[in-house]
């Protein structure tokens, strides 16, 4: 089946009720979606699915056929980081970091939906699991990730 992951069609092959997360990492190799509970709880294995932030370990890969796959690795890069990775190591938000990639493509998510959150739209939004419990830096982060897009906004236009 084709699947459009990170702006690139790609064939696999699996079995439409395969987990979507067990063809990234198992299929694909692309093991920046983690497996975390297996049960859609922790958010681990948040990917974007057409802009939503979206649990992985329980999508049958058949679901997300014809949908955009947006995962960690396609969210900025070593050279150019999206503004949600500058946030989050500006206030320094990973502990263990094994939650991270997930938190990410929620916030991405977030800030595509809302591009300045109140402290209740990230409490709402954000309900992956840190069992680090960084949760205050999280929230930090969103926000000034939210204005650095807003200024990258204003500088270049709609980005």
């Amino acid at each position: 089946m084709e699947l459009n992951i990170n702006g690139k069609t790609i064939n696999v092959e699996a079995e439409p009720g395969m987990p979507l997360l067990w063809v990234l990492r198992d299929e694909l190799d692309m093991t920046g979606t983690k497996f975390g509970c297996g049960v859609s709880s922790c958010g681990a294995c948040t990917v974007m699915l057409d802009g939503v932030a979206t649990r992985t370990c329980t999508l049958p890969v058949g679901n997300a056929k014809g949908k955009k796959i947006i995962t960690i690795e396609g969210i900025g890069s070593e050279v150019d980081l999206s503004a949600v990775q500058q946030a989050w190591i500006e206030h320094q938000v990973p502990q263990c970091g094994y939650c991270q990639s997930g938190m990410i493509m929620a916030a991405e998510a977030l800030l595509d939906e809302i591009p300045e959150p109140a402290d209740d739209d990230i409490d709402a939004k954000m309900t992956n699991i840190c069992r680090c419990g960084t949760y205050t830096r999280v929230r930090a982060a969103i926000h000034t990730a939210a204005k650095l897009r807003s200024q990258a906004t204003d500088l270049f236009g709609t980005i």
